[in-house]
């Protein structure tokens, strides 16, 4: 499953999730059982995946998944190992799943397993500062500092030689060795994921967790979204400003800089060596290419392939950019 910090409430029978997604059919044994749900990418043949976007048809040929949450307009870009289940919406039906195999991963209520770092075995291990509190299932490194006031909520592992600011609150993440993480960061929460239903908002379960690989820093206030149904991934070397916001399901690329007030929106892919001016705001489900530059302001709403300077709104190549402002 894609965050070991959640239980998998599986496997479920297919009857059930029929029952479930409201669909009759008969077709297929009703007690076969299905052990998790998974994206397109990394779910198996015991799994069942879903497919609700046009661009992502390449990869919806090649999942190894059994059965598929999709629509009628995009079943027949499935394989033949893949069983199609239609569904008039199916990010909902994709939610209501998800919340049977994992009901734990709905809600993001504060940790009440914390304790005082005073009380546990790290009290002299690692130098801390006051008010530090520790949650269930915390791993921390060698050579660690955590600032004043800072919450390790459960479900959280720390690398050798990281630093953890003041005011921090930190669930449901993997942190890599020589990680700086600066004050009033939000680490490993649920993104925004949510459905409107009948007046009301449907939470999404976010499923994921956040991973940070070795030798990043996190600047002063920003928040980075645990995933929901992948990771959030933040690639070694990489550095984020202050204030910059990372949402559910992002992966950007080893020795990227982004700077101030940045916003990714979820599932987005950033290459490598990509760097972000201030206030810069990327759409959901892009993919950005390697050695990317993208200026300051700029709103990014679709794809920039490698190698490419793009700036404005919509961003566009920073030549034509440059000629249409003279």
């Amino acid at each position: 499953m894609s965050n070991p910090f959640f239980k998998n409430h599986g496997p479920i029978l297919i009857s059930e999730i029929l029952k479930s997604l409201k669909i009759k059919d008969n077709n297929f044994r009703q007690d076969r059982q299905i052990k998790d749900i998974k994206d397109l990418h990394a779910a198996s043949e015991s799994d069942i995946t879903f497919f609700h976007l046009k661009k992502y048809k390449e990869v919806a040929k090649n999942t190894k998944a059994s059965f598929c949450i999709t629509t009628d307009s995009l079943k027949n870009d499935l394989p033949k190992n893949c069983t199609p289940l239609a569904v008039d919406n199916v990010l909902v039906s994709l939610s209501n799943l998800t919340a049977k195999f994992y009901p734990d991963a709905i809600n993001d209520d504060f940790d009440n397993t914390t304790i005082d770092i005073t009380k546990t075995e790290f009290k002299n291990k690692i130098k801390h500062g006051k008010n530090v509190l520790l949650g269930d299932n915390v791993l921390i490194g060698l050579n660690c500092l955590i600032g004043h006031n800072t919450i390790i909520e459960k479900n959280v592992s720390i690398g050798d030689n990281c630093s953890i600011g003041s005011n921090t609150i930190i669930r449901n993440t993997i942190i890599n060795n020589n990680v700086k993480i600066l004050d009033n960061c939000v680490i490993g929460k649920h993104g925004f994921g949510f459905f409107p239903i009948n007046k009301k908002n449907l939470r999404y379960p976010h499923i994921g967790s956040v991973i940070i690989e070795e030798n990043c820093e996190i600047g002063c206030g920003s928040t980075i979204d645990r995933g929901s149904m992948s990771n959030t991934i933040i690639g070694k070397n990489t550095y984020l400003d202050n204030q910059i916001h990372i949402a559910h399901n992002v992966k950007i690329g080893e020795n990227s800089i982004i700077a101030g007030q940045v916003g990714i929106a979820g599932s987005s892919i950033l290459g490598n060596n990509v760097k972000i001016g201030g206030q810069a705001g990327i759409s959901g489900h892009l993919k950005i290419g390697n050695n990317v530059e993208i200026g300051g302001g700029s709103g990014v709403i679709k794809d920039v392939p490698d190698n490419s300077k793009v700036m404005g709104y919509p961003a566009k190549n920073i030549r034509d950019f440059l000629r249409e402002n003279k």
